[in-house]
């Protein structure tokens, strides 16, 4: 067999898993427990939650982001409700229609330059309220980092939340990466969801050393379709109804908690998003090279002649992100090291300087 490929900056997808994680999922493989969550891992992952989020948080373990993303939204949606969210956004260019198949909803996507979607911004598609003939606008959704690696601060999160409540929607945060907007700011993650309005934020795991787990985190249960045992519920079922309820949850949940238990969460991004600063501050001196986005978190956007791009990938993994603009990213992760990185940058430096 071959060796292990070498660590690239295609994805914090393309990660192992941490070994702490690992360490909770084999801890998790003893004797039997009750499945579909009521199990001891899964209550324990509710104290967690209510640790880092606020006493009235609840926790939803599912498979995948996506999954978080649509049930997320489906729990929100009136039959009739559409979404509002940034053009760049992650449920409208990467989750192969989902939330339109399975949710079932529409999306007013807004052109942003940054990924951040403003008051102002969702004003453009938050109109024809009581028009029987459009979708009716329910939801904002915004993703934290964003699809271009910039983060919202408490503040903006706050005038969002307020102003999609003034119109009678509610906020959904797509925390895929909350972990590495955490570390950008310095915060906590409740200060930016829970205390700034947001009603309900996937905590993601899988980009953060997770085998393969998310979690779908109800903030606020007076925003969600009522379940037959009351406020909130209906999540329950949706992620049922939507092939995300875990048999052996006690398996996805040990893995969340890993993360949620001695700052394992923050650690990881904080180096994940300490090494993309280091591959900006490499790259930004090379010319040939243009940074499109100052970076906030674990990924750099940059301009890049396609013939240079391809002679580094020979190497490294990296993905086009706008080809039209031979713009690239660059992703870092929890295992990404100081050599990784150095060693990237000497080689895009070496392929810039070969091509004429």
């Amino acid at each position: 067999m071959s060796g292990p490929a070498p660590r690239g900056f295609a994805s914090d997808n393309y990660a192992g898993v941490h070994p702490e994680v690992l360490a909770a999922i084999a801890e998790a493989n003893t004797g039997h427990e009750s499945a579909y969550g009521d199990d001891s891992w899964t209550a324990r992952l509710q104290e967690a939650v209510r640790g880092q989020f606020g006493e009235r948080a609840e926790g939803f373990p599912v498979f995948n982001g996506t999954a978080a993303n649509v049930v997320a939204l489906q729990s929100l949606l009136p039959p009739w409700g559409a979404v509002i969210c940034a053009e760049s956004a992650h449920i409208h260019q990467d989750e192969g229609g989902a939330p339109e198949r399975v949710a079932r909803t529409k999306l007013y996507t807004v052109p942003t330059p940054d990924g951040k979607l403003t008051p102002t911004l969702v004003d453009t598609q938050a109109h024809g309220l009581g028009f029987v003939h459009r979708a009716q606008p329910a939801v904002v959704e915004i993703a934290q980092v964003t699809e271009l690696g910039t983060v919202y601060t408490p503040d903006e999160v706050r005038a969002l939340a307020d102003h999609a409540h003034g119109l009678g929607m509610a906020l959904y945060m797509d925390g895929a990466r909350l972990a590495n907007a955490a570390a950008a700011l310095g915060t906590s993650l409740r200060s930016f969801t829970t205390d700034a309005g947001v009603d309900i934020v996937s905590f993601g795991g899988t980009k953060n050393g997770a085998l393969g787990a998310e979690a779908i985190v109800l903030l606020n249960p007076d925003a969600v379709q009522a379940g037959p045992q009351g406020a909130g519920k209906a999540v329950e079922y949706l992620r049922k109804s939507s092939m995300q309820l875990a048999s052996k949850m006690r398996f996805v949940s040990a893995q969340l908690v890993a993360l949620l238990t001695d700052e394992l969460w923050l650690r990881s991004a904080r180096h994940a998003n300490a090494m993309a600063a280091r591959l900006a501050e490499g790259v930004r001196a090379l010319d040939g090279v243009t940074l499109t986005q100052e970076p906030a978190a674990n990924q750099v956007l940059a301009v890049l002649d396609p013939v240079v791009a391809e002679a580094v990938r020979s190497r490294y993994a990296f993905y086009d992100w706008d080809r039209s603009r031979n713009e690239v990213r660059w992703m870092t992760s929890w295992d990404t090291t100081a050599d990784d990185v150095d060693g990237f940058t000497a080689a895009l430096s070496s392929a810039l300087d070969a091509t004429p």
